[in-house]
């Protein structure tokens, strides 16, 4: 049987969809803003792990009553969603899993959550890891279709065909919390924390750890944004336009001043090219800001102009934030 805590598959960013392929080699299916999660569920027991493994059960006590009626022990794979006015609220999910005891409950009941599978690890006490998706992706379709999966469980939109896929992409989609197509080889094993599906996100927006702020650490005014490189050094990689007094408000609380062996200690920086230094103040780096930007980055993968700050990605840690290649 499988034990927690599993690493999720992961899924490779990429700026196209693959090529289709022969016909039914390729699964394409929905990208959703929300939390992954390997969901287990023994003897109706609930177990939530979260993709960098930390258990996120007591934060949806709702999910935990779903799976008393579960008459199987499952391991699944799939998108922790909040559903509110039509569309996918990742304000209200993580503000939800901040939450635990009597406000978890009441938010429970307020802004339910919903767990969206699209991969069938274990059945029964069978090991599903080394059989090919399409199977896979058979056995969980059949528990829908048997009603052993309903209510808080749903099933991830998925078809065999690119060009339906396209669909998804439309800006339309992202609106509602669609953020794009993952694309998964139909004879594809699953291989615990390694690569073998593809992303492409249908909005242009990127992750990046957050290493400096410009103005008090308390509210500050911009972040300046980093990735990591091939020898483990964090490098710039973009400044934020000025900040919102809402999001200079929840940064305020959550960034930690940083000590004399952070990396950006007496490095200068320049608020645009060719301009004087900028003064800024390194911090703990340790959350991960999701941001939009246009394409214009030079060769050292660094944004020429001020990006766009969107929030907090408090399910993503600073080593899952891709590398600068």
């Amino acid at each position: 049987m499988l034990e927690p805590p599993l690493r999720p598959m992961a899924a490779e960013a990429r700026a196209t969809l693959p090529p289709e392929g022969r016909p039914g080699s390729m699964f394409w299916q929905q990208k959703l803003d929300g939390y992954r999660v390997i969901v287990y569920v023994r003897a109706g027991r609930l177990y939530l792990q979260s993709r960098s493994g930390a258990d996120l059960t007591s934060h949806f006590p709702e999910l935990q009553a779903a799976a008393a009626d579960i008459g199987e022990n499952l391991v699944l794979d799939g998108e922790l969603v909040v559903l509110h006015e039509g569309r996918l609220d990742f304000a209200a999910l993580q503000q939800r899993a901040r939450l635990g005891g009597f406000r978890a409950r009441t938010a429970g009941r307020a802004r339910p959550a919903h767990v969206v599978t699209f991969d069938l690890l274990e059945v029964g006490g069978e090991d599903l890891l080394a059989r090919p998706y399409r199977e896979r992706w058979a056995r969980l379709e059949g528990l829908f279709a048997e009603r052993r999966l309903a209510g808080r469980w749903a099933l991830v939109g998925s078809t065999l065909h690119r060009q339906e896929a396209l669909a998804w992409m439309d800006q339309a989609w992202g609106r509602v919390g669609i953020e794009g197509v993952v694309a998964k080889p139909a004879a594809g094993r699953y291989r615990p924390g390694k690569g073998g599906w593809w992303k492409v996100r249908s909005r242009q927006t990127a992750e990046a750890i957050v290493g400096a702020a410009t103005g008090p650490v308390t509210a500050p005014d911009t972040l300046l944004l980093g990735r990591y490189d091939a020898e483990g050094r964090l490098r710039m990689v973009a400044r934020t336009k000025p900040l919102s007094a809402a999001a200079r408000r929840e940064l305020g609380e959550l960034l930690a001043p940083a000590g004399r062996d952070h990396p950006w200690t007496g490095v200068q920086f320049s608020s645009a090219w060719g301009r004087a230094p900028l003064a800024h103040a390194p911090v703990e780096p340790a959350l991960v800001a999701e941001f939009a930007g246009d394409t214009s980055v030079d060769d050292a993968g660094r944004y020429r102009h001020p990006v766009a700050y969107v929030r907090l990605r408090e399910d993503l840690t600073p080593d899952t934030v891709p590398p600068l290649a």
